[in-house]
């Protein structure tokens, strides 16, 4: 007898996850008919149904009605999703969407309800069909949404909270997991692909989707709603500057400097909040990159999507499970130092957030120029701040003008982007490091955002603007020049007023 024969066939163990309740028995629900036969034409047969919101929310009138699987099938799919695979990882690269792989759920269904006497309708079946298809070849509930390419994030705050964001804006969405325990199954299908614990021993972990979405998951009791998952999806179609372009995040004169100074071997650092398209705009000044140099990209869950042929890609490792949390274990820095070792022309780290900043200040001014990376902040004298303070995070003992020295000297230009308040997201800020006047590291805007009713000094925030010139030439245009670029003088708006400082 097979594997999954014998899973077909055994009674069903109590589920042994740490606080759900075992399944109660079926046989005391009064059938409604003998398994797969017809219902009768009178009686309705509703997919899903609406039910009160039981989480509690300050504002009530905003939350949706909410679609939950009917109970019944509910507890079958919780019986189910165990008994229809021979091994939990059985389904892990199967395809939601693929005919065969859905008929071989299907029919093993098929074989367990006759087995086990279970009757259920054909509206019944059918639901039950989508569910466990939904379960054990997506991800249950939030399934649709990962399908649908116009949502760019998705954040379950426990399986009755489920918001997701178009076109810049958050919505509540009206899919909810059954319960704690389905949700946790979800999880597991994710983080088993990416070789990769999701338990109390590890309640917090990043991980990845096949389609490169990244994905970030927090379990009870840290996170008190639920199990908490949040998804960063990406476009299919690897971005390009001319869709930046055409999207306003800058104008086709700055994406001509950009390539100048990415082809120039600029040291270029992207400075952003969360969700503000940093790893987007990494991407694309990556593309700028000739295909002739070895490139080595840095990660903690693998993003970038480079078009080079001659591209390593690396990314961080968590530890052995059930030793002692730091035998197999890789993060960002040792993966920047071995890197070093890689004969690299160009070295891109997804984003620095810790002593590692340090190692690439140094690989920098070392002869490993043309180097990108990304960086939370919220505008470029943050982000200076912000490189110190990671780079303090080394253990290394040196004086902070030290580290502002090797900041200044290794990075040529920081781009600030950020996710304006209609929701786009811009490039709002182009700044040169010119060096050090003293103590302080010279910061000069190359380029500034602007809308037509904004003053003062700095960027707008507000939609509807245009990434301006400020009137001042970069220091490093010599080196631009060797790079074989000779760009218009009007980039920089000679022959026009200097933006406002």
């Amino acid at each position: 007898m097979s594997i999954l024969s014998r899973r077909l066939s055994q009674p069903e163990e109590p589920n042994k996850k740490p606080g759900i309740e075992p399944l109660k028995p079926l046989t005391d629900q009064p059938p409604v008919a003998t398994t797969m036969q017809a219902a009768p034409a009178a009686a309705p047969a509703p997919v899903l149904t609406p039910r009160p919101v039981e989480s509690v929310s300050v504002n009530q009138q905003n939350v949706p009605p909410k679609r939950r699987t009917t109970p019944r099938i509910a507890d079958l799919r919780r019986q189910l999703r165990s008994k229809l695979l021979a091994t939990p990882d059985e389904a892990d690269q199967w395809d939601r969407e693929n005919p065969e792989h859905q008929k071989i759920i299907t029919d093993r269904l098929k074989i367990y309800l006759q087995r086990a006497s279970i009757s259920v309708t054909q509206a019944e079946f059918q639901e039950l069909e989508k569910c466990l298809w939904d379960d054990l070849l997506g991800f249950a509930a939030i399934d649709p949404l990962i399908r649908d390419r116009s949502y760019s994030e998705i954040m379950v705050n426990g399986p009755d909270i489920i918001f997701a964001e178009r076109k810049g804006k958050m919505v509540e969405v009206e899919t909810v997991f059954d319960d704690e325990e389905h949700l946790y199954f979800m999880t597991q299908r994710i983080v088993r692909q990416v070789g990769r614990s999701f338990n109390r021993e590890n309640p917090m972990t990043d991980a990845r989707l096949p389609d490169g979405s990244r994905v970030h998951l927090i379990l009870p009791p840290s996170a008190l709603q639920g199990t908490t998952v949040t998804i960063r999806k990406f476009p299919e179609k690897v971005m390009t500057v001319q869709d930046l372009v055409r999207f306003g995040s800058f104008t086709d004169e700055v994406g001509e400097f950009l390539e100048a100074c990415v082809v120039g071997r600029m040291n270029i650092v992207v400075s952003g909040g969360t969700g503000s398209g940093k790893t987007t705009l990494l991407n694309v000044l990556s593309s700028f990159i000739p295909e002739d140099e070895r490139i080595v990209t840095i990660e903690d869950s693998a993003e970038l999507q480079l078009v080079q042929r001659h591209v390593v890609r690396l990314e961080t490792a968590p530890p052995i499970p059930g030793r002692d949390g730091e035998i197999g274990k890789l993060v960002i820095r040792d993966l920047v130092k071995g890197s070093l070792r890689m004969r690299p022309d160009r070295i891109v780290i997804g984003e620095v957030r810790g002593g590692e900043a340090l190692d690439m200040l140094q690989a920098m001014n070392t002869g490993h120029d043309g180097s990108l990376t990304t960086v939370h902040s919220n505008s470029p004298r943050d982000c200076v701040g912000r490189l110190e303070t990671l780079a303090l995070m080394s253990g290394m003992d040196l004086p902070l003008e030290v580290i502002r020295r090797q900041i200044a000297s290794a990075v040529q230009l920081i781009i600030q982007q950020s996710r304006l308040k209609d929701g786009s997201r811009k490039v709002i800020q182009i700044t040169e490091l010119q060096g050090m006047e003293g103590n302080q590291v010279t910061l000069q805007d190359i380029f500034v955002y602007k809308t037509a009713d904004h003053r003062g000094a700095g960027p707008s925030h507000m939609g509807g603007g245009t990434l301006q010139p400020s009137g001042f030439r970069p220091k490093f245009m010599e080196r631009l020049e060797q790079a074989g670029f000779k760009l218009n003088a009007k980039i920089f708006g000679a022959g026009q007023a200097k933006a406002e400082q």
